[in-house]
């Protein structure tokens, strides 16, 4: 039998989650933690079995958990999650779509999802709770470090390094070597040629 596996979040993000969990075929969903006022309700046919303060008692009944809440102006939610869970001695395991392409000369971290239509090349390296999103491309040598969501469409070139808690949007496009640092927000479309420092945002294509 599969062994079980719970998701924390119940928002849009959790569907694009369950759907990929589903895919790879290697966990049953046991169920969703969400919100009180979510508690009950089904999110794609699982029910929403607990809140966030019950994850204490859920983890003397479930192993493995992911965090499945969504990531754009921060990161903190989900770190937050993340170490909670640890904590709690959860397993986080690693979720790569079977239509994504991971090279076994690339490293992943735990509670990471690559999702459906990525691409990982050889050498790159992604940290742990990150979301490397539908269609994302990380080049050869590139570096992602935990807590990053590398969003839909989105193509970093080779030896590209992204700080921990980074947002990069939809459609960016990352200059092969640039340097982008801790807690930046990259919105939809940016093309980023030089190096950007910590907790930058940039918008539009000024950069």
């Amino acid at each position: 039998m599969k062994p079980e596996i719970i998701l924390i979040g119940a928002g849009g993000h959790a569907l694009s989650c369950i759907d990929v969990v589903e895919t790879q075929g290697l966990y049953r969903i046991a169920g969703l933690v969400g919100l009180p006022a979510e508690k009950l309700n089904e999110e794609l046919g699982y029910s929403i079995i607990g809140t966030d303060g019950e994850l204490a008692y859920l983890s003397t009944k479930f192993q493995h958990a992911l965090v499945v809440v969504g990531q754009i102006k921060t990161a903190e939610p989900r770190k937050t999650i993340y170490r909670h869970l640890v904590n709690l001695g959860f397993t986080l395991p690693t979720i790569i779509s079977p239509t994504a392409y991971v090279s076994r000369r690339a490293k992943i971290g735990q509670g990471t999802i690559v999702m459906h239509g990525a691409k990982v090349s050889a050498g790159a390296r992604i940290g742990s709770n990150c979301i490397i999103n539908t269609n994302a491309l990380i080049e050869h040598e590139t570096i992602v470090e935990d807590h990053c969501h590398i969003s839909t469409g989105a193509i970093l070139n080779g030896r590209v390094f992204v700080g921990p808690g980074t947002f990069v949007g939809s459609g960016c496009l990352v200059k092969e070597g640039v340097r982008i640092g801790e807690s930046c927000l990259l919105g939809i479309g940016v093309i980023v040629r030089s190096d950007v420092s910590d907790k930058v945002r940039i918008l539009d294509n000024r950069c």
